[in-house]
């Protein structure tokens, strides 16, 4: 897997909360408000990063049949690590996240990444695509918070639920937009290309 495939993976093409629509809880539950969200999304970034590197060098020391509870051991761990680290450094912050900390070892991206990927890559490729995982993750995150909190004082809507769900299918149906032109466009390019390269052929040969 090539660098760049990595980093457009993870912030575009296989976003895991735009195309995977992995880790809803948290995406939705916390990003009321710009800090929460940043907060979670970095707190979500070093977890995923962390094991992602971890499980990729015990890789090959952890049998097969009990792979998936070492790996949980080794994001649980890495969460408590996390939870303790906002706990020292923000203590609001750790108030206001509350039991969406000790959670992220649930999210099903971490343990996803891990099992698609870290297990079977080294420790650059894993660690990177943690990295580029993470951010497009924290992106979404940071985005639904300032959206969410800019719209609450006109629009109540916006800091209840069902606002997160409005705001994230926006986003959602934003990039499927663009990804949509991007793609028309890449096929209309070649054919464009080869007409002209025709009309050249036809006019040197006539």
């Amino acid at each position: 897997m090539s660098l760049k495939s990595i980093w457009a993976q993870g912030l575009w093409t296989q976003n895991p909360g735009l195309v995977q629509l992995l880790g809803l809880c948290p995406l939705l539950a916390v990003s009321n408000t710009f800090e929460n969200a940043l907060g979670l999304g970095l707190a979500t970034l070093f977890v995923l990063v962390l094991s992602n590197a971890s499980i990729s060098l015990i890789r090959t020391l952890v049998p097969d049949p009990i792979r998936l509870p070492v790996f949980v051991l080794v994001i649980a761990a890495l969460t408590t690590c996390a939870e303790l680290l906002v706990q020292a450094l923000h203590y609001p912050l750790y108030q206001s996240l509350g039991i969406f900390l000790p959670l992220i070892v649930t999210n099903c991206l971490i343990l996803g990444r891990a099992e698609a990927l870290a297990r079977r890559e080294g420790l650059l490729v894993s660690t990177l695509d943690g990295l580029a995982q993470g951010i497009g993750f924290l992106l979404v995150l940071v985005a639904l918070g300032v959206i969410r909190e800019a719209l609450a004082d006109t629009l109540i809507l916006a800091a209840l639920p069902p606002g997160a769900f409005i705001a994230l299918g926006l986003l959602v149906a934003l990039h499927r937009v663009i990804q949509s032109f991007v793609q028309t466009k890449r096929q209309i390019e070649p054919s464009a290309d080869f007409t002209s390269r025709r009309v050249r052929t036809t006019g040197e040969i006539s």
